[in-house]
Formats: structure tokens, C-alpha cells, sequence
């Protein structure tokens, strides 16, 4: 069976739907393939379950800092109510919702593997066995297959049957005991989860935790941790891992020691999803990050006119491997497919309509441990890297008002790093309760490229957490007129 569409999207995702929809939206005709649910790894595997997750502790310990509140908590949290609310936000693994979507949208689905075979050309294997499907594309075949965890090579491990972030997250009991391979934000994110479940969590970091943000975040991350009662080891590397006959794993460590534990989980970084899609029929290599332009086309990849049939949009271009970043993406990505079909105008300048300019000055990072952490932009040790000649500037949160009112002891530290030269912010990192809804601030600061002493006129309210804005711009010092 052959089918034409002018668009054919592999990857049901949030990427996925998201070109999907705004090429559909331009009137282009779309088809979507998915071998798995409709919404993809962050409403089932990802995000949406890890976030609801951790939620249920963090109340409870926001209660238990304010005296009052403080009073009326008499238990313990429930981990079967914990569990059973992220099974309702992932709705119980069934993704209706999402078909529903899909065809309120007028996006058609086709379940299946997909594989290109060729240029505008998939081959959709049926999940349920039936006989192959090809899709052909008038216009454009846009890749959102995603990533998937990374299991390093280390002796024993792949036998030992670790756990991945799926594992985590989708869990439907907690492990007396869990051991944790690795410092990034997946491993903060679920250690801190499981912490506060009861297990009895072990971090094994070969470096530093949150390596590439700036180092009191990942210090504070830590601290959070061991608060919490979990272990943190640093500098470690494990060297062998043993699934016993009794179900338990054994993971011996580079300096002689050992971890006994439940369950391990692997959380050491992610590769593209790009095995088995056939993206070498298209001189691509499979496994790895697909390159694209700023128009999250594949240069590689064109027409014998030299017009682009093939994108590659999302984590699997390995740009910015985070939900947020991809669908910024696939928005662009769906909006410059509809023009270059329609024959409309392409703005690919930098901050363009149709460029994923941010990808490369402001990614926001946030880090939903206890406390959190939220990011955007360069680090200081990064720009100074690069080599912009830095300012920074740095506050506690105990300087705010609005902190202490919030939690008593309330604990945070924020950091701008400022361009000297053009006086804007690049960068800015917020560390302690309830700072996730910090970093948007910060993000339209480095992407309008405001001028610092024109931030001196966005008052923030009183008596709020933003009111950390203003310290970090007495920090950095008033204007002074020259005359």
C-alpha cells in the first residue's frame, strides 16, 4: 500500500506533534508514525511521571518549614497515593488522549516502525502485523525519534538488568535499596525521588554532581541529597556489576570498595534514537546525533533542486536533549516546511522565525531535586571559555523578603553572568526552593539582549522570591551617569 502526505513525521512525541501540528496548521496534509504511545517519553517515561514523582515529597517538606502548617503534618507520605497519582497523570500508560488529539487536529496516525527507504520515501512496518505501509512525502520527512539512555561498558552491567530512567519513573514499587550511576540531572532528579520514598539511595558520581552548571548548584544538589539520607560518592567509577542469585546487585568501585543494593540505576547520559530507521539509505549514520541547520533541516539530505526534504528536529539532533528545547524546535521546524511548501518567505537570520537560534544562547535547565535548581545561558567558567570578558554577579536568597516568608531557614544562592563588554546578561543560575519559575525571567533577559541598567526599571513585586533580580543588581552596582 502506497499513501502520499505532504509532510511524514516519524516520532509521535512532543517534538513529533508539534511539527505535525504547525505544518498542519499551514494546510499541508501530515502524517505521524509511532510504534509506541502517542505523547512519547516525556508524558509516559520522562518528565511528566518524574516531576509528579518527586512533587508529593516536596510538599511535604515545604509544609514542614513553615511553623503553623508545620503543626498539622502528623505523617509520613504516602508512597501507594505518590505512586498511584503519577500512574493518573501518565494515564495508566493508554495514550486515547493523544489519538483523540491527533485527530481533533486532523493529523493522520499510522502505527508502526518507520524506516526511510530512500528520499520522501518511509516503510511503515505494522505493529499489529500486517502488511508494510509506504508513506511518500511531497515535501518533507521530519525525524523526532528522540534518545535513549546510554549503559556504559562496564563489566557485568548489561546482565546485571539495571534500571534506565523508564525504569525509574514507571515503577510500581520502591527498592529497599538503590544505587545510582551517575551526577547529572537525571540521577539528582530520581535519587532525590526515591530518597524521599524510603529507600536507602546511593549516588556513584565519577566527577562532580551536576558537572557544566555552576559548582554551588551542584553542591547544594548534593547537600540536598545527604539531608534526605542518601549517600553521595564522589569521584568513583564502578568497575564491575553482579546481579546475585538472590536478586541482589553487587557493584564493586574503582578505589576496592562496594555497593550492595536492590535495584541500580544507570543515569550516565543519552544517545540518538536513530538505530534501525534507516537513515543510512540517506548517508547517515545510525546511533548518532543527526546534524542539522538552523532551520533544523539536514544539509546532507536535498532535493536534486537543492531544496531540504529531510529534518531531523529534538533530541536526536543532540543540540539541546530537553522537552522544552525540542518543541521550540519542532515549532520552527514545522513553521519553515509549510513556507518552503507554500513557497513563502524563510527567515533563518539569527532569532528568525524559522531558526532555533536559542539553542545556542538559552537553554533553560531546571533541576527538580530539593533544593532546585534552575539555569539559562553560559556559566561563568563557560564564558570566560569562550572567551567573553565576564562580570558576575551573586546574592543569598536570605536577602529576599520574600524567602523567608516562603520557609524559615530558607536556604538559595543566585548568580547572573553579565557580557561586559555589551552589558546583558548571558547567563543566570537560581539554586533553592521554588526557583523553576525564576528562570523565564532570566531567559527573556538574554534573548531580548536587555541592557542591564535597563532592568534596573523592572521592579519586581514585593514580597516575592523575584525580588532576587533587584540584590543581584545592587550586587553588580548602580548605574552611574557619565557625563
Amino acid at each position: 500500500m502506497v499513501r502520499q502526505f505532504d509532510v511524514v513525521v516519524l516520532g509521535a512525541g512532543p517534538v513529533g506533534e508539534n511539527v505535525a501540528d504547525r505544518a498542519r496548521a499551514a494546510g499541508l496534509e501530515v502524517a505521524i508514525v509511532e510504534h509506541e504511545l502517542v505523547g512519547g517519553e516525556c508524558s509516559y517515561w520522562a518528565c511528566v511521571p518524574s516531576k509528579t514523582l518527586r512533587r508529593s515529597g516536596a510538599a511535604l517538606r515545604a509544609a514542614r518549614r513553615v511553623p503553623g502548617a508545620a503543626e498539622a503534618v502528623d505523617g509520613e507520605l504516602d508512597v501507594a497515593a505518590t505512586l498511584a497519582r503519577r500512574n493518573w497523570f501518565v494515564s495508566d500508560w493508554n495514550d486515547q488522549g493523544g489519538q483523540r488529539w491527533l485527530e481533533s487536529a486532523g493529523i493522520e496516525l499510522v502505527r508502526g516502525h518507520g524506516r526511510i527507504d530512500g528520499e520522501r520515501r518511509v516503510v511503515v512496518a505494522s505493529s499489529g502485523g500486517g502488511e508494510d505501509v509506504v508513506l511518500e512525502a511531497r515535501h518533507a520527512v521530519a525525524v523526532c525519534t528522540g534518545s535513549d539512555p546510554i549503559v556504559p561498558d562496564v563489566t557485568g552491567l548489561a546482565e546485571a538488568r539495571p534500571w534506565v530512567s523508564r525504569d525509574a519513573t514507571s515503577a510500581q514499587s520502591v527498592p529497599g535499596r538503590l544505587a545510582v550511576i551517575g551526577g547529572g540531572v537525571v540521577a539528582a532528579e530520581m535519587a532525590t525521588v526515591y530518597a524521599s520514598l524510603g529507600a536507602e539511595v546511593t549516588v556513584l558520581v565519577r566527577s562532580t554532581m551536576l558537572r557544566g552548571m555552576e559548582e554551588f548548584a551542584g553542591e547544594a544538589v548534593m547537600a540536598g541529597l545527604r539531608a534526605l539520607g542518601a549517600t553521595v560518592r564522589l569521584g568513583v567509577t564502578p568497575q564491575r556489576v553482579e546481579r546475585t542469585a538472590d536478586g541482589e546487585v553487587r557493584v564493586e568501585l574503582d578505589d576496592g570498595s562496594a555497593v550492595i543494593a536492590d535495584e541500580v540505576l544507570v543515569a550516565t547520559g543519552r544517545r540518538a534514537r536513530t538505530d534501525g530507521i534507516g537513515v543510512d539509505a540517506v548517508g547517515l549514520e545510525p546511533g548518532v546525533f543527526i546534524q542539522v541547520d538552523e532551520t533544523l533541516a539536514v544539509p546532507s539530505a536535498a532535493r536534486d533542486d537543492g531544496a531540504p526534504w529531510l529534518y531531523a528536529v529534538g533530541d536526536v539532533t543532540g543540540r539541546a536533549l530537553f522537552t522544552h528545547q525540542g518543541k521550540y524546535q519542532a515549532r520552527a521546524a514545522g513553521d519553515v516546511i509549510a513556507a518552503r511548501a507554500l513557497g513563502r518567505p524563510v527567515d533563518e537570520a539569527r532569532y528568525g522565525v524559522h531558526a532555533a537560534t536559542a539553542d545556542h544562547t538559552a537553554v533553560p535547565n531546571i533541576v527538580f531535586a530539593d533544593p532546585e535548581v534552575a539555569a539559562v545561558g553560559l556559566t561563568a567558567a563557560a564564558a570566560e571559555e569562550s572567551g567573553i570578558a565576564v562580570r558576575t554577579a551573586e546574592v543569598p536568597f536570605s536577602s529576599v523578603s520574600g524567602a523567608g516568608i516562603l520557609a524559615d531557614g530558607y536556604e538559595g544562592r543566585a548568580r547572573l553572568v553579565i557580557d561586559d563588554e555589551r552589558d546583558v546578561v548571558i547567563g543566570a543560575t537560581f539554586v533553592g526552593q521554588g526557583v523553576a519559575e525564576l528562570v523565564q525571567q532570566a531567559t527573556i533577559a538574554i534573548v531580548g539582549e536587555v541592557p542591564v541598567h535597563r532592568l534596573w526599571h523592572a521592579v519586581p513585586g514585593f514580597p516575592t522570591l523575584s525580588e532576587v533580580w533587584l540584590r543581584l543588581l545592587e550586587a553588580d552596582g548602580r548605574p552611574e551617569v557619565v557625563a
